[in-house]
């Protein structure tokens, strides 16, 4: 299996820890808090974002970069990413009347491949690539 596959395939399984707790926040804060569905995954995101970052950085991309890099850079394409969930999210409950959570799952995915090749080849990479 190519080095690349590899890596989307560990990139997700981490995905899934930190979905897990994106997810967690999200629906305690929908279902027990009644906060606004793009307010709570917000919350939720930033949650799976420190959890991605630490796992990725030594697992999957086993980056050499320092932390202040690779952190600045990774919370920048987070950063990105919870723009785009945000703007799923709010055109996926508001103007299409998904369900918060298929939204979720739908901004889940778009995010996951975007992020994945952004922080591949930008982010944990040893080759440098302007913003």
């Amino acid at each position: 299996m190519n080095n690349t596959y590899k890596q989307l395939f560990l990139y997700s399984v981490i995905g899934a820890v930190g979905t897990v707790g994106h997810y967690a926040v999200l629906i305690t804060l929908v279902e027990i808090f009644d906060q606004a569905p793009v307010i709570a995954t917000t919350f939720g995101f930033i949650v799976g974002a420190l959890i991605n970052y630490i796992l990725n950085y030594y697992l999957t991309f086993r980056s050499k970069k320092s932390h202040g890099e690779a952190l600045l850079k990774f919370l920048i394409v987070a950063t990105v990413g919870a723009g785009i969930n945000s703007l799923i999210m709010y055109l996926g409950t508001e103007y299409v009347a998904l369900h918060y959570m298929l939204a979720q799952i739908i901004a889940t995915l778009l995010v996951l491949l975007w992020s994945f090749a952004v922080n591949k080849y930008w982010t944990f990479s040893g080759k440098e690539m302007s913003v």
